[in-house]
Order: structure tokens, then sequence, then C-alpha cells
């Protein structure tokens, strides 16, 4: 996979706005075809702290379930994971030449970093803080700042049941990979949010991705132009 220009620096102020704000925009994925039967996998979940429901029959697109694919870029090692905003695909790379591909949905700050960074964490249910410059913009989120806290976790939170925080040289790029993409949205740009994953996806990555992880965000060429819908 050939690695591309880096996006300006400027956009990393958005990357925290992991938001739900509903202004749609088809992002380009493989050709879909409407699901008919859910795998298992899918069904809902009752074991977590809060409740995960079912994804619904017919609304996730094929080619978006999780699912053994060919490593798109042999050069990488086994655990590291490729996100291409683009096609809103993830990629956990295996071992033998596979790799688990993802169907993603992408928020705005999804379009708006790409380059080499490290999975430093992941949390389980998190808490979710707007940054003080998204608080300022919408007063509504006062509750939720840094001072007040965040917000708890929860079916309402952001970030949903599961979420990865990318660091670059030891500082905080503000990228997230986190779960409460609703089903009817997964392949599309719907969102302020970065990267958002099918909660039962989100979990499914949690448990494999190794702290550490090297994560390779691809550039995206929709650039300012994909951002200034929001």
């Amino acid at each position: 996979m050939k690695r591309r220009i880096f996006l300006t620096a400027g956009a990393a102020a958005v990357l925290s706005a992991c938001t739900t704000q509903k202004e749609l925009k088809a992002v380009e994925t493989l050709p879909s075809q409407t699901a008919q039967l859910l795998p298992a996998r899918y069904g809902a979940i009752t074991d977590e702290p809060f409740p995960i429901p079912a994804v619904p029959e017919g609304v996730v697109p094929t080619d978006l379930l999780r699912q053994e694919v060919n490593n798109p870029d042999p050069a990488q090692p086994e655990g590291t994971v490729i996100v291409d905003p683009d096609r809103a695909l993830l990629f956990l790379v295996q071992k033998d030449g596979k790799a688990l591909r993802y169907g993603v949905g992408v928020g705005a700050a999804g379009f708006g970093w790409s380059g080499d960074a490290v999975m430093q964490f992941k949390r389980k249910w998190p808490r979710w803080t707007p940054p003080d410059e998204m608080v300022a913009r919408r007063p509504d989120l006062e509750p939720y700042s840094i001072a007040n806290g965040g917000m708890d976790p929860g079916p309402g939170n952001p970030l949903g049941s599961r979420a990865l925080y990318l660091f670059q040289n030891g500082q905080d790029t503000l990228y997230r990979i986190h779960g409460a993409c609703e089903p009817k949205y997964l392949g599309q740009a719907v969102s302020s949010g970065c990267i958002r994953l099918l909660d039962q996806d989100a979990i499914d990555l949690y448990e494999r991705v190794p702290h550490g992880a090297k994560v390779v965000v691809l550039p995206s060429v929709w650039k300012d132009g994909a951002r200034g819908i929001y």
C-alpha cells in the first residue's frame, strides 16, 4: 500500500469531536449487497455493563460485515491496524497473508488526519470528554466538559462500548477508533467523529489489537472538501 502525503497539521483540532450529528454524505465503499441473514456474532450482547442490541437484518451491506480477506499491505506485520477512510474500511493484519476487514462509519475528523500512529491505550465503555473548543461552539455540551468530568459511559455515549486511542511520537493525535456506529449509517460519513464501528465489531477489535499496535491511517482524497460538509 503506497504511502501518501500527510494532510495539514491544523486538522488535529477537530479530531476529538467524536459526536453524532446526522449530516449524511455517502463514502465510496466496495460494491454492496444488502445482507439477508446476519451471522450470530451480530446478535444482541447481554453480558456487558450495558445491553447492546442486535444489528437488524437487511440493513448492513454484506461487504461491510466483519470478514477475513487478503492482507491489503503485505509489508505490514501481524497486528497492524490499517484505516482507509475513503472506502469506510478498517483492516487488522493477521498471519499467513490474511486480514480481518471491518466496515466503519467515518466522521468528519476521520478525514482530517493521516499517518502512522501507535495504539497507546484502549478503554472499555469509555467516558467521552469534548474539548473546550467544542464546548465553546456547543454550549449544550458544557455538562460533559473536561472541568465537569465528561460523559458517563453507556448507550448514549458517542464512543460506545470500546475506544482505541492513537498517539504519534508520544503525543495524542486526538484520533479515535470506537464503537457506537448505528447500523444504518455504517459505510457513511455521519458525524463529527473519527472512525466508528458497530459495537459488536468494536468489542472484537478491542480484544484482538495488542497494546502498542501500529496503526496506519491512509490520507483521504476528500481532504477539506469532505470536512466542509459538516
